[in-house]
Formats: C-alpha cells, sequence, structure tokens
C-alpha cells in the first residue's frame, strides 16, 4: 500500500501535536520529496550515514528525532549540510523530523519508550513543557541504591553509563527525561526525585548531584533517545498500510 507525503504529514502532526510545543527548529517535514509514499526508514538523526542507508533500503520518508534545522543555524548550504542535502534531493526522499513532540508522547515518545525499555511506569510529569517523567519501577520494586539503577541501566542500554551522587538509600522516586536534559535536574529533584535518568551531564549536575543527596545517572544522548522514532514510525506506518524499518546508526554520544 501507499499513501501520500501530505497524508503521511497530516498523520504524524495528528499524533504529535507540535503546535503545542515551544522547539529549537521545524517540526514535521523538512525536506519534500516524492509525493507517494510507499515505505519510512526511522532513526535518530538524520546524518549521512542514515540517509544513505534509507537509500539503499529504497526508502521513500525518513523519519528522525533530529532533523537538518535549527534555530541559530548559519543557513548556508555547504560541508555536511550540502552532503546531506544533495543525497536527500537526488533520490527524491521525504525527511519528516520531530524534536520535543516526539520526547513527549505519553505512550510511543522518547521518554515513555525508554521507560519501557528500563520497566519504569511513570505517575507524572515534571519540568519545561512537562517534557520529564517521573515514577518507579512498574512492580513497585526498590532499587537498593543507585548503583543498582546504574547496573540495571548499563544493562538494559548495553553501554556504560556515568553515574555521580551515592544516594546510599533505596531508590524508589525515579526521574528520567532523554537526551540533553540535564538542565532538567533541579526540576526533578524539586519533583522529589531520588534518582534522574539522562543522555548527558554537564559540570554543574554533578556538584548537585553530591550536594542534594540525588543521583544523576547520564546513559548517554543517542542510547537514550533510540526508542521513540521507530515506535512512532512503526505505529503510523501501520496505521497506513505503509512498509517501515527502523536503522540505528551507532552513536558513543
Amino acid at each position: 500500500m501507499s499513501t501520500t507525503r501530505q497524508d503521511l504529514l497530516q498523520a504524524f502532526d495528528t499524533l504529535l501535536q507540535p503546535v503545542h510545543f515551544k522547539d529549537y527548529g521545524p517540526n514535521g517535514l523538512q525536506v519534500e520529496g516524492r509525493a507517494t509514499v510507499e515505505k519510512i526508514v526511522s532513526g535518530v538523526t538524520a546524518s549521512l550515514a542514515l540517509i544513505e542507508a534509507a537509500v539503499a533500503a529504497q526508502a521513500d520518508a525518513i523519519f528522525v528525532h533530529h532533523g537538518l534545522f535549527w534555530r541559530g543555524q548559519d543557513g548556508r548550504v555547504t560541508g555536511w549540510m550540502k552532503q546531506r542535502l544533495a543525497r536527500l534531493l537526488a533520490h527524491d526522499i521525504n525527511l519528516y523530523a520531530y524534536h520535543l513532540p516526539l520526547d513527549a508522547h505519553p505512550a510511543l515518545g522518547n521518554n515513555a519508550q525508554l521507560g519501557l525499555q528500563l520497566g519504569l511506569a511513570a505517575t507524572g510529569r515534571f519540568g519545561e513543557q512537562d517534557l520529564g517523567f517521573i515514577g518507579g519501577r512498574a512492580g513497585g520494586e526498590l532499587f537498593a541504591d543507585a548503583a543498582a539503577l546504574a547496573a540495571h541501566v548499563e544493562k538494559v542500554l548495553n553501554r556504560p553509563v556515568t553515574q555521580v551522587g551515592s544516594a546510599q538509600k533505596a531508590i524508589k522516586n525515579i526521574a528520567w527525561c532523554t537526551g540533553g536534559a540535564q538542565g532538567y535536574f533541579e526540576a526533578a529533584i524539586a519533583a522529589g526525585a531520588d534518582a534522574f535518568i539522562t543522555g548527558e551531564i554537564s559540570e554543574p549536575q554533578a556538584h548537585y548531584a553530591r550536594e542534594m543527596g540525588v543521583a544523576f545517572i547520564a546513559c548517554g544522548h543517542h542510547a537514550s533517545e533510540r526508542y521513540g522514532a521507530p515506535a512512532v514510525a512503526a505505529h503510523v506506518a501501520a496505521q497506513l498500510g505503509l512498509v517501515h524499518q527502523f536503522i540505528d546508526i551507532d552513536n558513543p554520544a
């Protein structure tokens, strides 16, 4: 089966509601390709490697979390931007990108899907635009301490994590927000978190963790955001009768 480029955009917009978010770049169709879509490739970032993989997979559209265009960019089409755009345009591939709306979706978004992977159940939201999730283990059990939680995250995501703040106590309330959400740490503390999980850590958060007794776990920007894009793309593809393929381009960051 197939759909139109515009109907696919409408399906993504209806699901993710980008009009409700103040974001860092345009959400939706970022690069226009062919009018008819039969196959979607999803990925985390619209890198050249993902675009090349989508070309090889004969995709009509790419769906990502990190698109090509961001507020404050230079605006000139040179270097890496020229290379990526050239490949998309040469192969007439549509590029759809959703940033904060993809983080926030209550069931299919990055935060919801990371929670699902980690066995966490959200009971509330916190932070700017309510992007952060807070809750605990889905079965109600507690982690013995921050080290046990960090070890669990490492095992599930299959990569080392950075843990700061010992939090030598049972971990009940866990807050999380994927990607570069280290700025949400203070809001997570205010929301009553015993531990906070995100993708990255910056210098101030190490001090906050030690001084406030709340553990900070950085598990990798890419690693924390591998799950939302394929969940949303698979959902919409099934809805419209399209073929979907997730392609994970490894990124150590």
